[in-house]
């Protein structure tokens, strides 16, 4: 008689412990979800993957001491630049056109790539540099303004909007900025504190920021761009040794 009302009692009370254990799951899992709403989201991708030579972050414009980086060290990126995407286009500003696997190995290839890449929107290559990690394409609208900086990969033939300043200081205008003969000062000591014996060569407007070439001893070896609002200067670590460069 005593088992089976123990029998009974324990199936009368198995529904509840299920029941609430399934209850405290629930909550556990609302204050999780809740818990997480405050945290931030990873970044959506959309285009190829950044080199592990991209200086994150630029400098405050005044040349912190020890590194030619943007973040105070001296990197450079491997060769070669991811290009999965399909069609070609421009979506905010991102200019870019798919890999056709075709090695790109000369600065009119290069030019070629990147007037098919911009085409759909109007604009035109200008001056294009060789390295020895990548080709580099300045891109100029219908009036002959600079607009935008793309890189070409010579692996595959990708086309990409450059990293760093062309992603993000590309927007509104340098007239309302810093004026070029200071953002050139700017970038002049920057040099001296971080890259001793490289000055700036030649310097072009983009909506919000101005790029400059580096040149030693008469020749250019890299580049760096300044943001025309804030004075902060970003070395451009991801091209590898420069070759030659074409001006159109």
């Amino acid at each position: 008689m005593s088992g089976r009302s123990t029998v009974g009692s324990r199936s009368r009370w198995l529904p509840w412990t299920v029941l609430g254990l399934a209850s405290v799951l629930l909550v556990g899992s609302v204050v999780f979800v809740v818990s997480g709403l405050g945290q931030p989201r990873p970044p959506v991708t959309g285009y190829p993957s950044v080199p592990s030579g991209y200086g994150g972050q630029p400098t405050d414009g005044h040349g912190p001491a020890g590194g030619r980086g943007p973040a105070g060290g001296t990197r450079s990126g491997p060769g070669g630049m991811m290009g999965n995407g399909g069609g070609n286009g421009m979506s905010g500003g991102h200019v870019w056109l798919a890999a056709n696997n075709v090695p790109v190995t000369t600065i009119a290839a290069a030019r070629a790539r990147a007037a098919e890449a911009a085409f759909p929107r109007g604009m035109h290559p200008g001056e294009v540099m060789q390295f020895s990690l990548n080709f580099y394409v300045e891109m100029k609208d219908a009036a002959g303004a600079s607009v935008a900086e793309v890189l070409v990969d010579p692996a595959g033939g990708a086309v990409v909007t450059e990293y760093g300043p062309a992603m993000m200081w590309t927007s509104g205008s340098t007239a309302s900025g810093i004026p070029g003969d200071r953002a050139t000062g700017v970038a002049n000591q920057w040099l001296q504190a971080n890259a001793p014996g490289e000055t700036v060569g030649s310097t072009d407007s983009f909506p919000g920021h101005f790029t400059m070439d580096t040149i030693s001893g008469g020749n250019t070896v890299g580049m760096l761009s300044v943001n025309a609002t804030t004075g902060a200067v970003w070395y451009h670590t991801w091209h590898g040794t420069f070759i030659a460069k074409e001006d159109a």
